[in-house]
């Protein structure tokens, strides 16, 4: 049995997963407001815009864990074609 297959299939996952957990923290962040100036009278918005960052601050070490295991699994993928490359020329 071949790596490459192996080795595409846990680059596609990797992505896959990543992309997903990206899309998850956009769509948690699409309600979020960059600036608010609330009165006493809108605690109720206070409180969801401080889930909506706690929330985003739980994901953000997940999506950056995913982000460097799909940054390695690119650079194994073309250190895996150059050394072919390399090898077919000896």
């Amino acid at each position: 049995m071949s790596i490459v297959p192996v080795m595409w299939s846990v680059w596609g996952f990797l992505l896959a997963i990543a992309a997903s957990i990206y899309l998850y923290r956009s769509r948690l962040t699409r309600d979020e407001e960059d600036q608010i100036f609330l009165g006493e009278g809108f605690d109720h918005e206070k409180v969801a815009q401080t889930e909506i960052i706690s929330r985003v601050n739980k994901i953000q070490p997940v999506l950056m864990a995913s982000l460097w295991l799909v940054g390695a699994a690119t650079l194994f993928v073309i250190a895996y074609y150059l050394w072919d490359i390399a090898n077919q020329f000896k």
